[in-house]
């Protein structure tokens, strides 16, 4: 385990904040935030990853956000249910929540990962948030840990998208069937700090921007400006 008397910096306090949970044992905090290329490049410091609180706060995860969505949606049948959970807790719908609570410039990354921009690895992030979560269960209990998840996950009960395909894949079908390219996407400004930024992202299709969205977070942004471009494009002949 990570050392208990290390203090926490300011991006690990505005993460517990956005849990609203403050830890007893800060060396679970540290832990959940703890890639294993930080605990390969740094023993003395980290004697643990995050691998295993990730699997104990998948469960919990998953538990709550089932509930949520059995309470939200008393008419749904349990597939749609299934669809909807799925869509939250996939790697992506994850990393959107982890990165709204600042999880990525919490990461304790080794220097390669760092370089190679794993503060916004959706799999990183995604992993930290479920750690992040179990860490809680084990420092608090399960009453604080479902606390923590329900927090991060109730505001998008109503933005899970029961077996729709995400508004990027139809931007991407729609161009290569119509358009004859592949839309990329590029962040082209952020603002404000670091626990409460900003993206502006890009939709560029055969070298020419075509939208531009904003969001919390880069998957959002980018899922914004797929949603304006598909708006515009719907104004041409063809249907989507």
């Amino acid at each position: 385990m990570s050392n208990r008397d290390e203090p926490l910096d300011e991006a690990a306090e505005t993460l517990c904040r956005k849990l609203g949970y403050t830890f007893a044992d800060t060396g679970l905090l540290f832990d959940a935030l703890t890639h294993t290329s930080f605990r390969n490049e740094r023993p003395d410091v980290a004697a643990a990853d995050n691998e295993r609180l990730e699997f104990l706060g998948d469960a919990v995860v998953g538990l709550v956000v089932a509930s949520l969505l059995y309470v939200r949606f008393p008419d749904s049948d349990e597939g749609e249910l299934t669809r909807r959970r799925a869509d939250l807790v996939s790697e992506r719908g994850l990393a959107e929540c982890a990165e709204s609570i600042g999880m990525g410039e919490a990461l304790r990354l080794g220097k390669g990962e760092e370089k190679s921009g794993g503060r916004q690895k959706p799999r990183l992030l995604s992993s930290a948030l479920e750690a992040c979560i179990g860490a809680v269960y084990l420092d608090g209990g399960a009453e604080a840990a479902f606390e923590s998840a329900r927090r991060i996950f109730e505001p998008r009960i109503d933005t899970s998208a029961p077996g729709q395909r995400d508004a990027k894949s139809r931007a991407q079908e729609w161009a290569q069937a119509h358009l004859g390219g592949t839309p990329s996407y590029e962040v082209i400004s952020t603002e404000g700090p670091d626990h409460e930024r900003e993206f502006t992202v890009a939709l560029q299709l055969n070298g020419e921007q075509v939208t531009t969205g904003v969001g919390r977070s880069k998957v959002e942004a980018e899922r914004n400006a797929a949603e304006s471009a598909l708006s515009e494009w719907a104004t041409q002949p063809d249907e989507l």
